[in-house]
């Protein structure tokens, strides 16, 4: 009653679960290429077309910008994250030493 058991989940996503912190900072700087690559390919291929959106007019290139650069935010805040989390397990600091 006294032992307590750690379940290890299996499959295709036990691997991603798994992946090392090299392995991701590998991906991000590609992550952030290709948001910019989409980003270039929405400006140059939607017309300047005008929607109405909270009272004002939009153009229409801006809104899938706007959800691109959102993912982007999450990419970049997701990889800070990890970094906490995996300095925090190897027993590094965290937090910048105070003067």
């Amino acid at each position: 009653m006294g032992e307590v058991t750690k379940i290890r989940p299996s499959g295709p996503k036990a691997a991603e679960m798994q992946r090392s912190g090299s392995d991701l900072e590998r991906r991000f700087p590609v992550a952030l290429a290709l948001y910019a690559v989409l980003a270039v390919l929405v400006w140059f291929t939607l017309d300047g077309g005008k929607v109405f959106v909270l009272g004002k007019w939009v153009e229409l290139r801006w809104i899938p910008l706007l959800i691109l650069g959102g993912l982007a935010l999450r990419t970049v805040l997701a990889r800070q994250a990890d970094r906490i989390r995996r300095g925090g397990e190897e027993g590094g600091r965290t937090t910048p030493k105070s003067l």
